[in-house]
């Protein structure tokens, strides 16, 4: 696996801009021309909508949002969001479950390190802090993945320290009945995006070569192509 850091705020990167990039880096891979590579960045403010959107729950505001060919449904990208982009061969179904489990565990061992316990919610894909005392679930990690030719691409963003305001125009990643946060909010202190950066490599490293179990949720997270 290899790494590029497409650009961390204050120099943001465009959303599209990166798209265009990924399917550049997803056809050398597919080719053979180059190896699994992670494209690590943060993005410009920007909402996303996978193909299970429903109209409900786009911006109630009229705000724009680009439409993309991942799975899962509407999200939000920005500064103070870590977004991994891993173009990875998986030659079969079973490895796209798998993927979906490695990017969470991923996330998880990287909030942990900053002593934050998340985990998996049954039948809801990426990271949640689990709510107590009648609270609600937060969501502090998303996944998206898309797969074609065998090498997946998009993947997942973690909140690190971005303004949770943009959740009062959408139905975040079209859950009605939870809420999101970030790993400051989680943990009372500053945490950056720059601070987890080292940890969040390590950790896909690591969970990039391990067998993990295929526990549920990951179905709405992903999507499958020849």
């Amino acid at each position: 696996m290899r790494f590029e850091e497409l650009g961390f705020a204050p120099d943001t990167v465009d959303y599209l801009t990166a798209w265009e990039h990924q399917k550049r880096v997803h056809a050398a891979v597919v080719a053979g021309e180059l190896e699994d590579t992670t494209l690590l960045l943060e993005h410009t403010a920007v909402y996303t909508a996978g193909k299970r959107t429903e109209p409900h729950e786009r911006p109630m505001d009229g705000t724009p949002v680009i439409d993309v060919d991942r799975g899962g449904k509407i999200t939000w990208h920005g500064p103070g969001q870590l977004v991994g982009y891993p173009i990875a061969h998986l030659p079969g179904r079973r490895d796209v479950i798998a993927h979906v489990r490695r990017l969470e565990e991923m996330m998880i061992r990287v909030a942990a390190d900053v002593g934050v316990t998340a985990t998996r919610v049954p039948g809801r894909s990426g990271i949640w802090v689990p709510g107590t005392d009648g609270a609600r679930d937060r969501k502090l990690g998303q996944i998206g993945i898309r797969v074609s030719r065998d090498v997946a691409m998009h993947g997942f963003s973690l909140n690190v320290d971005c303004d949770l305001s943009w959740t009062q125009t959408i139905v975040p990643c079209g859950i009605p009945d939870a809420d999101v946060s970030t790993l400051a909010l989680e943990t009372g202190r500053e945490i950056t995006v720059a601070d987890i950066l080292p940890s969040a490599r390590a950790h896909l490293l690591e969970v990039m070569t391990e067998d993990l179990p295929l526990t549920t949720g990951a179905a709405s997270a992903q999507r499958v192509e020849a």
